[in-house]
C-alpha cells in the first residue's frame, strides 16, 4: 500500500510513536483488512485472509472530545474530556447551546441514543462480492471493492440510512431533490430513492462505476424517480458543474466524508456552496481523529448546527446543519 493511501486512510493507530509516524511494515501488510474488521465487521465477514492478526492489538480509536459548547446537548463528560477540553480555545466554536438546542424543534434537548441495527445478512466468501441490506422493506444489493475506500459500506451510511427510514415524518424525503456528496457504495442514495426523492449521487471520477452499478441495480424496477449519478471533485468546478442558477437541493446528505485526508477545507466549501437557505445537510460520520472534531468546529462557525443521535458503539453522531439567517 502506498505511503499516500496510509496518510489518508480513516483510521487511528496508537503505536506509542509521534502521531505523524509511520506504522511498522509488517502491521502495513495487514493495514486495510484489518481497517474493514474494525470499521465494518459485516464486510470482513466476506474476506478470507489465512494469516496472524496479532498486530491488529496495537490499533485503537482513541476519541477526543467534542467542542466544549456542542457537549451540552450529549449525556455527561469524562474526566479526561474535561482536560482534554482545557487544552482547546473552547470559544472557537460558535455552536452555541442556542444553536446546538435548536433541538426543541424534535421535542427534545438532547439527542437520540441509537444503536446501528444489523440490517444485512452475512456471507462467507472468499473475495469481496456483495452485502444484502434490508431498507423501508426492500432488499438492497449492494457491491463493495477493497480497491477504493468509496466502495466500501462504512457505519455512518448504515447509521444514516436507518435514521431516514426511522424518521420518515420528520424528513420527509418524498418529492425532495437530494444530493450526497461522498456518495460510495450508493447506499444511502438507493434508500433516499426509495423514500421519493430525486436523487443526485455523487463521488470522485474513479469511484462512479461501482456507484453506478449499485444504484443502477437496485431503482431500475422500483417506482420512483430515476437517480443521477454525476462527478464530484469536492471544491472543483463547482459553478461551472452545478450553476446555482440551476440547482437548488432541499437536502444534503453525507456520510463518513471526515477523517484524516488532505480535502477537508474543499469538503467544507462544498458544502456551503450547495447549502442554501432552506436546505438542510444531514452529516453521519463515525469520530476518529482530532481533526474531525476541528472540521465540526469550523462546520459550527458557519451552520446552525444539532447532533440528532449518536450511535455510541460505533463512535457514530450524526448531525443536522442549515445556514444562517441574517
Amino acid at each position: 500500500m502506498s505511503p499516500l493511501i496510509m496518510a489518508s486512510c480513516p483510521f487511528n493507530l496508537s503505536l506509542k510513536k509521534p502521531p505523524n509516524q509511520s506504522p511498522p511494515k509488517l502491521l502495513t501488510v495487514f493495514f486495510q483488512s484489518s481497517l474493514i474488521q474494525r470499521e465494518c465487521p459485516q464486510a470482513f465477514t466476506t474476506l478470507f485472509f489465512p494469516f496472524h492478526f496479532s498486530y491488529f492489538a496495537m490499533i485503537s480509536a482513541k476519541q477526543p472530545p467534542l467542542p466544549s459548547k456542542i457537549q451540552e446537548v450529549t449525556d455527561g463528560q469524562t474526566e479526561e474530556d474535561e482536560t482534554c477540553e482545557e487544552q482547546r480555545d473552547s470559544e472557537n466554536c460558535t455552536c452555541s447551546s442556542k444553536h446546538a438546542s435548536s433541538t426543541a424543534e424534535l421535542g427534545s434537548d438532547s439527542p437520540v441514543t441509537l444503536k446501528i441495527l444489523q440490517n444485512w445478512v452475512p456471507r462467507v466468501s472468499h473475495y469481496f462480492d456483495k452485502e444484502h441490506y434490508t431498507y423501508v422493506g426492500h432488499q438492497i444489493v449492494i457491491q463493495e471493492s477493497i480497491e477504493h475506500f468509496g466502495a466500501v459500506v462504512w457505519p455512518g451510511a448504515l447509521a444514516l440510512s436507518q435514521y431516514l427510514e426511522s424518521n420518515q415524518e420528520q424528513f420527509n424525503l418524498k418529492d425532495k431533490k437530494v444530493l450526497e456528496i461522498g456518495a460510495g457504495t450508493g447506499l444511502v442514495s438507493i434508500v433516499a430513492c426509495i423514500l421519493g426523492a430525486y436523487v443526485t449521487a455523487t463521488d470522485l471520477p474513479e469511484v462512479l462505476e461501482n456507484l453506478s452499478y449499485n444504484i443502477s441495480r437496485n431503482t431500475q424496477n422500483m417506482n420512483m424517480h430515476k437517480p443521477e449519478v454525476r462527478k464530484l471533485v469536492w471544491g472543483e468546478g463547482l459553478n461551472e458543474d452545478f450553476p446555482v442558477s440551476t440547482y437548488h437541493y432541499d437536502f444534503i446528505l453525507a456520510t463518513d466524508v471526515v477523517y484524516h485526508h488532505t480535502a477537508l477545507d474543499p469538503l467544507l466549501a462544498t458544502m456551503v456552496y450547495f447549502c442554501k437557505p432552506g436546505t438542510v445537510l444531514l452529516w453521519a460520520n463515525k469520530f476518529r481523529f482530532t481533526t474531525d472534531y476541528e472540521f465540526l468546529e469550523k462546520l459550527c462557525n458557519i451552520f446552525n448546527t444539532t447532533i440528532l443521535a449518536e450511535f455510541p458503539e460505533s463512535n457514530v453522531k450524526l448531525l443536522k446543519a442549515t445556514v444562517r439567517e441574517n
